[in-house]
């Protein structure tokens, strides 16, 4: 347990880095387009090469691939374990450059053909063939942090995203000026910064990845056991562990049918709820994966089963906060970061709203990630696929009713409950599975850090609200200052207050998160 903590704790810093770099990307973004229709085109055109950084990149491909990686390495050696690598990519390569140019060509055709389509519409495919090569070096990418992963490097392959954010927020400042007068044209700019941000972001990984003693080949893929082994478990695990994200990109292309602004809206905050998601939840499932396999490689399915478990009750104890922080402070939280430029007021409260609605998700959005790992590990990818199927299934119904229900001005929150309640009953029902498939996890030995975990969250949240409230009423939120103190100073005592009541009735992962910051302080004795 102390070496995940250690170890997910060092890619966790690495995330937050990149994390924290997003967020700047996001409030860049928010003050340039705001959450107009513009805007609403943007997001959903990068939604579509972004999905497969999701797929991939924090789910199928290294989920199917990691446990063959280590698999080789225990049985072959190294020199089999590379040639094994050098087959992924180039089967990766080989299928990711029929794919694009598959699609590239088709937006092009359809554009050429003068059908009438709204201009939200025509904006969007313009923008997507722009940016849609990307998913070709963020696949390659995905398969370099698999493979530092499986080689315990989890802090270098985290801040690849680092290189991403740090092009995407350059092409606003400084090439959007440059592409024409109107938002219309200037948005061009960003979809460029997309293509060369992954060219980026695959490339930082090689000089780890050479150290280590890879060296990139060309193996063929075609009848390779590895590859065909690798696509077997990689497909249905495609569904299995991005459920959400894939919900994600259909719901809002449903919601895109109804009125553009609403996908901008809804996928800033999407945005910050991903960031705690981001920062611990997919650190500590990424941590997992090549971790349980060796346990179950080793066949110790008992240490398989205390690491799951402490690693869940982590997940919760940092989660379920960040959660409830999301829900009571959304409006000044959403004030602070975005509302200049063209995100004005009204946007902020529709954004806020939305974040209401998603934020108590939280957990049961990390959990299906940590939860579909451990079927990945036992080399189970069909189970999860089956469950990501009826959570698709069960969200569209869901956004479809919501969409229906809620008023104009609503809808981003209509998304937000149909995506919480689906990734609810996703984890609940992995967990079922999960137990019945490995015979009890046992989640006794958690259950009294988990209460305690509920009960500072619950105080906290009181205490969050209570100081909000004063403090709108007091110093208002006219100001940088006064829109500083109406997220720091409530959220501040909260933290305080969360963690002082889980060392105070001793909750194991409290204690751990402390002792692990405690002994990265410099001036520690």
């Amino acid at each position: 347990m102390s070496e995940l903590v250690k170890s997910s704790g060092a890619m966790a810093l690495a995330t937050l880095i990149s994390r924290i770099l997003g967020m700047v990307r996001e409030i860049v973004y928010a003050r340039f387009m705001g959450d107009g229709w513009v805007a609403g085109a943007f997001q959903l055109a990068f939604l579509v090469p972004n999905l497969f950084r999701r797929l991939l990149g924090e789910g199928a491909l290294t989920a199917a691939f990691i446990p063959i990686f280590k698999e080789k390495e225990k049985i072959a050696g190294e020199s089999e374990m590379w040639r094994a690598a050098n087959a992924v990519v180039s089967g990766l390569v080989l299928a990711s450059v029929v794919v694009v140019l598959t699609v590239v060509v088709g937006i092009t055709i359809f554009l050429a053909s003068g059908v009438s389509v709204p201009r939200e519409t025509l904006l969007m495919l313009r923008l997507l063939r722009i940016m849609f090569p990307y998913m070709i070096f963020v696949c390659l990418a995905a398969v370099f942090m698999g493979m530092l992963n499986a080689r315990g490097y989890f802090f270098v392959p985290a801040m690849g995203a680092t290189v991403l954010n740090v092009v995407m927020i350059a092409s606003v400042l400084l090439v959007a000026p440059l592409m024409g007068a109107t938002l219309e044209e200037q948005i061009f700019a960003l979809a460029i910064g997309v293509l060369v941000a992954g060219i980026g972001q695959a490339i930082f990984q090689l000089p780890a990845l050479y150290r280590e003693g890879y060296r990139p080949r060309w193996v063929t893929p075609v009848g390779n056991e590895v590859v065909i082994r690798t696509v077997q478990q990689m497909i249905p695990g495609m569904l299995g562990v991005a459920a959400f994200q894939i919900n994600v990109l259909i719901t809002q292309s449903m919601a895109f049918g109804v009125d553009a602004s609403i996908v901008a809206s809804y996928n800033y905050a999407v945005r910050l709820m991903e960031f705690p998601q981001g920062v611990f939840g997919v650190s500590i499932a990424t941590y997992l994966l090549p971790t349980l396999a060796g346990l179950v490689a080793e066949k110790k399915y008992l240490e398989y089963k205390q690491l799951l478990r402490e690693g869940v009750a982590h997940l919760i104890f940092v989660n379920l906060f960040a959660s409830a922080m999301l829900v009571v402070l959304a409006e000044p939280t959403v004030r602070l970061l975005f509302e200049r430029g063209r995100f004005g007021p009204d946007s902020t409260l529709r954004v806020a709203f939305a974040l209401q609605c998603l934020a108590p998700g939280l957990v049961a959005f990390s959990a299906v990630n940590i939860f579909a790992r451990a079927f990945y590990a036992l080399s189970d990818t069909s189970t999860p696929m089956k469950i990501g199927v009826c959570s698709l299934g069960l969200n569209l119904v869901l956004t479809y009713l919501w969409l229906s229900l809620f008023p104009m001005g609503y809808k981003q929150g209509a998304m937000g409950l149909a995506n919480t309640m689906t990734s609810v009953a996703n984890a609940t029902i992995l967990v079922f599975a999960l137990t019945k498939k490995v015979g009890g996890l046992d989640f006794k030995a958690t259950f009294r850090d988990i209460k305690i975990s509920i009960l500072g969250t619950i105080v906290a949240s009181i205490l969050a609200a209570t100081t909000w409230c004063g403090l709108k009423r007091t110093i208002g939120y006219e100001t940088f200052v006064s829109r500083v103190m109406c997220v720091a100073l409530p959220g501040g005592l909260a933290m305080v207050v969360y963690f002082w009541i889980g060392i105070k009735f001793r909750c194991n992962p409290a204690i751990q998160v402390a002792r692990t910051i405690i002994s990265r302080l410099p001036f520690k004795k």
